[in-house]
């Protein structure tokens, strides 16, 4: 009951958080670490502990789902080759370089050095989605930034396992060889599992209607693609990723409108909880740490902000030779976009439940010395990009210019609706000329589609006339889907635009009633 009063606590807090956070324009993620901590920081407030395995399995999975839906693979496709050095070569370049500065500001042992350094090598995709969903980012800048946070957890997963192996096995010798076999399975084994349960899921959903049983499957699909990679000693991080991925491209295609819409409603309520929970998480469990702390180690505040300038420093460094191949740096080096890029690249709540997982002691049953501050200084960072980075995102992207103005996204839009409607007039047109459907019926549409104000009734066969016009105007959206994706596939709009459309697509398809 304990723990049940919290979350309740937690959900209650983070619906009022939210709410100011809208009005005052921050994010709100930064807003509930803030809010956490202080709430940590009363006295007589319970300490907070939760498990890792908790977070891992109830948490992560859904939200790691529906950062992975919302990818584009069409702009994935165009920026593989950054993300890919990002996810492994950054990912190294990260944890060597804190792990270095680490023995030489906190004084912690080479081995666990290098654990800090691989626990927070890795941006965390749930931080990252949820700060970024606020940015107008060009198309391949915001798939380059959620895509990397997406796939470089196999990489920093092997290397924290080969990390903790060392510092807990004493003289521990790092095994390259396996060390690069480990990698191969966590991050080969997960995509493949991911890929059948993708196409499992596929098949299933073909064959399903009911509203009910569809959102049922939707809700479980990221479960089982974790529970089954993690089973199968894979990583389940980059199933639940890979699923996310293959579903999200052919959603649209597996479910007519009613199902869409229901699936996106029952999702961002199931986002915003397990979000709210786990930032408020962030904050509050940080004070509990630093209580922990053995004596002499009252400088983790300055040793923690070296450690996230260390991590800004190389990854600024890391991107800016990368910016060459993503718009809109025209081929040339782009500061701007190697700011932006940094500045988004958040930790959040995979590196704090990397951190937890730690054992207690080592092979000699003596605990492992550095393991408190480890937590600590995890966690310190975690709040600082969350809150300093998440606080002033926006204004970096403003200042960078690489935020797109709402005129363009407006008349991106504009063009994109026009192009769907004379496509749907010509539908009508057509069949008007082969005198398919009645005039009246067709003269209905067509001012709807040409001015979309006609709300005047039917003739005298009102009820003939009316199941007509419903069938000719599922006719039309069907049309008009067709020729969105149509745009998409030929680049001519943005993945926000399209999901934006298809929204209002499904929309005016649902208010039409079942077929």
């Amino acid at each position: 009951m304990h723990a049940v009063g919290i979350v309740l606590l937690l959900v209650v807090l983070a619906t009022a958080v939210s709410t100011f956070a809208g009005r005052l324009r921050v994010p709100a993620p930064s807003l509930l670490v803030l809010v956490g901590l202080g709430v940590a920081l009363i006295p007589g407030v319970p300490a907070l502990h939760v498990p890792p395995q908790a977070i891992a399995l109830v948490v992560l999975p859904p939200l790691l789902y529906s950062s992975a839906e919302e990818l584009s693979l069409r702009d994935l496709r165009v920026v593989w080759r950054p993300v890919t050095i990002l996810a492994f070569g950054l990912v190294f370049a990260s944890a060597a370089a804190v792990g270095f500065v680490a023995v030489a500001v906190t004084g912690l042992p080479p081995a666990m050095a290098f654990v800090l350094g691989a626990v927070l090598s890795s941006t965390d995709p749930v931080a990252v989605t949820a700060l970024g969903r606020r940015l107008a980012l060009p198309g391949r800048v915001q798939v380059l930034v959620q895509a990397e946070s997406l796939f470089n957890d196999a990489t920093s997963l092997v290397l924290f396992k080969v990390a903790v192996g060392v510092a807990v096995v004493a003289g521990g010798a790092v095994d390259l060889p396996a060390a690069g076999w480990e990698l191969l399975l966590l991050g080969g084994g997960g995509s493949v599992i991911g890929a059948a349960v993708a196409g499992l899921v596929t098949l299933v959903r073909r064959r399903t209607t009911d509203p009910v049983l569809e959102t049922v499957i939707a809700l479980v699909t990221p479960y089982a693609a974790y529970v089954l990679a993690e089973s199968a000693h894979t990583s389940g991080v980059t199933s639940v990723v890979v699923t996310g991925v293959l579903l999200g491209r052919s959603s649209h295609r597996l479910t007519d409108a009613h199902i869409r819409l229901q699936l996106h409603a029952v999702y961002a309520v199931v986002v915003f909880l397990l979000e709210s929970v786990v930032f408020s998480i962030v904050g509050l469990e940080l004070p509990e740490l630093v209580r922990g702390l053995p004596k002499g180690s009252g400088q983790w505040p300055l040793q923690a902000l070296a450690l996230a300038v260390v991590l800004i420093a190389v990854r600024v460094l890391w991107t800016l030779p990368l910016t060459r191949t993503v718009k809109p740096s025209r081929g040339r080096l782009s500061w701007r976009v190697a700011g932006v890029v940094t500045w988004a690249g958040t930790r959040g709540v995979m590196p704090l439940a990397a951190a937890l997982s730690i054992p207690l002691t080592g092979t000699g049953g003596t605990a492992l010395a550095g393991r408190p501050l480890i937590l600590v200084l995890t966690t310190a960072v975690v709040v600082f990009t969350l809150v300093v980075q998440g606080l002033t995102l926006a204004a970096v992207v403003g200042r960078s210019g690489l935020a797109l103005e709402p005129e363009h996204t407006a008349r991106e839009e504009a063009d994109a609706r026009d192009s769907l409607n004379r496509s749907g007039l010509d539908h009508v047109e057509h069949l008007a000329t082969l005198e398919a459907v009645p005039e009246m019926v067709v003269d209905r549409v067509r001012r709807n589609l040409s001015a979309r104000l006609d709300r005047s009734p039917d003739g005298p066969d009102g009820g003939n006339a009316e199941a007509t016009y419903r069938q000719l105007r599922r006719e039309v959206i069907a049309v008009q889907n067709a020729e969105l994706h149509r745009l998409y596939d030929e680049h001519l709009v943005s993945d926000t635009t399209r999901r934006r459309l298809q929204h209002d697509l499904d929309r005016e398809e649902a208010a039409l009633g079942s077929p």
